[in-house]
């Protein structure tokens, strides 16, 4: 059973992502500074994003992975009780 995100949660989350680059590439292109600077700044932004989809991705599947170990171990200990219950 897959969870699923809303609509109106996807486009909230879209929404916003793309408002709060878009400010933060506008800021620093209007910042009163070199070109080198700006570029400096906008360099970082771009990393700075793209690591965050990293370590979100990255948290996502642990925690997945936590979900299916926890499955399993559930699957176990419940075969387990099964035959202790049996047997006695």
């Amino acid at each position: 059973m897959s969870e699923s995100n809303t609509t109106a949660w996807s486009v909230q989350a879209y929404a916003s992502f793309i408002v709060a680059l878009f400010a933060l590439v506008g800021g620093i292109l209007f910042l009163p500074v070199d070109w080198w600077s700006r570029g400096y700044l906008l360099m970082g932004t771009m990393f700075t994003v793209g690591s965050t989809f990293t370590l979100a991705k990255t948290v996502r599947d642990n925690h997945e992975v936590a979900k299916l170990r926890n499955r399993v171990n559930q699957a176990k200990a419940e075969e387990l009780l099964h035959r202790f219950e049996e047997a006695a």
